[in-house]
């Protein structure tokens, strides 16, 4: 049964006096999961998510089930969506449901298999890289995906949606003998085969050989070079925390005294951060879908096309996440979620080698762990380094410095970067959490504590 069908079927089991939302995602996935260069785990998928939600006046039930269910099943979790509605209060975003749209849906009438053809040849590569490695005792850690998802999205009102999206990741380490020194990386992609597990494991070699002499780091400030993974760390939460809702009740960074800081200047640098559905490499579902209610999305808007979206346009805040109602209230263009990030400051940015290469003394950066949200209302993170900061003086890494604590806003911290580089595809290193279709740039950034 393919995901539109099974839309049909559940909401055939609807016999409440509202509205019924169904929206079936089935993904079909493969996976590889190695340590020292052995792999230890290995599979495929084929899963099928089922989310209902139950639209009665204002108010909103939702629930949802993974795997299948027979009618009785299916007219359960309906029937308890439909019950929740009834006694959920009113959902202030809500909006009369969308009907049809007029834009051709591309989902396959048949779903793909999993794609385990692309893990097999990870495991190729990683067997002869494995061999490669033999002979400086460092060893490989890693996970890679390629994974289609089928969204097909139903409702009472008429709405028939479908979209197909491909996507892979690699999540890449290289460590030294007895747990010493590591290096990272990740990238992500429609392909795993354009992700150059090879070419990324050389570079984190090189990386490795910049680490053999330890540096000392006194506390203070200093000039820090971000890698585009520690970028899409900060930049993707600053987009989730964009919502307009929150910032027009003043619980957000975007706050202010008057409603929102939208047209305020956060760079003096021509840096924009963007979203597109059609982005190539990173494409992503052109239509909004919210299976529960959340500051970042309403369910009533599901449906609703996606467009070419401007967050901060040459420095300025251009637009926020918003809902139909929120851009009622703010009398703002519709700007609802999209499922990617892209950061750029124009054409003619150097890559992260060469700015490298162009300092006088800075701390290399290449990937940030374990960051959390101190406080909403300035967006303060708190977080480590990881896995490889290195010393640059005179335009050359000179050794590896110990890691570090990191205390930042994104949003303050664009006000800060000097210099923007060249854009190009990267995965966040928390990526378990965050969107990873992004494009970002490595950033220079003076004055930053160290502790």
């Amino acid at each position: 049964m393919t995901p539109a069908e099974l839309a049909e079927r559940a909401l055939a089991q609807h016999t409440g006096t509202g509205d019924l939302i169904v929206v079936i995602d089935r993904t079909v996935a493969a996976h590889l999961r190695w340590a020292a260069g052995a792999v230890t785990a290995a599979g495929a998928v084929d899963d099928t998510r089922i989310s209902v939600m139950a639209v009665h006046g204002r108010s909103v039930g939702a629930l949802s089930h993974v795997g299948a269910l027979d009618d009785e099943e299916l007219h359960d979790l309906v029937a308890g969506a439909e019950r929740i509605a009834h006694h959920a209060p009113a959902d202030p975003s809500a909006e009369p449901l969308l009907t049809a749209q007029e834009e051709v849906d591309d989902a396959p009438a048949d779903h793909p298999e999993p794609p385990t053809a692309a893990i097999r040849s990870i495991a190729d590569e990683l067997a002869e890289s494995a061999r490669l490695l033999t002979a400086t005792r460092r060893a490989s850690f890693g996970y890679a995906q390629q994974r289609v998802r089928t969204t097909s999205v139903a409702s009472t009102a008429g709405l028939r949606r479908a979209h197909v999206s491909t996507s892979a990741l690699l999540d890449l380490s290289l460590r030294e003998p007895d747990g010493g020194a590591g290096s990272w990386t990740g990238a992500a992609g429609p392909d795993l085969a354009g992700l150059g597990l090879r070419e990324r494991q050389e570079t984190l070699g090189h990386r490795l050989d910049s680490a053999r002499r330890v540096v000392g780091l006194p506390p203070g400030r200093h000039e820090l070079i971000l890698a585009p993974s520690c970028v899409a760390d900060l930049m993707v939460r600053l987009y989730l925390a964009a919502g307009a809702q929150d910032a027009l009740d003043g619980n957000s960074v975007f706050a202010a005294t008057d409603g929102t800081r939208l047209g305020e200047r956060l760079s003096e640098l021509p840096i924009t951060v963007r979203s597109n559905p059609e982005e190539p490499g990173l494409l992503c579902r052109p239509f909004t879908v919210v299976r529960s209610p959340g500051s970042l999305g309403s369910v009533f808007d599901t449906g609703a096309p996606l467009a070419p979206t401007r967050w901060i346009d040459r420095g300025v805040l251009s637009a926020l996440v918003q809902t139909r109602h929120s851009a009622r209230v703010s009398r703002r263009p519709l700007t609802p979620w999209i499922g990617n990030l892209v950061m750029e400051a124009g054409p003619g940015g150097r890559n992260l080698d060469e700015m490298v290469r162009g300092s006088t003394r800075a701390l290399l950066v290449t990937s940030l762990w374990y960051l959390r949200e101190v406080n909403p209302m300035t967006l303060t993170l708190t977080g480590v380094t990881r896995d490889g900061v290195y010393l640059v003086e005179d335009g050359q890494v000179v050794g590896a410095v110990r890691d570090f604590r990191i205390n930042e806003s994104p949003v303050a911290l664009m006000s800060r970067i000097t210099e923007v580089g060249l854009t190009t595809p990267t995965l966040p290193r928390e990526w378990t959490d965050v969107p990873t279709r992004v494009a970002m740039p490595a950033v220079r950034v003076p004055d930053v504590a160290v502790s």
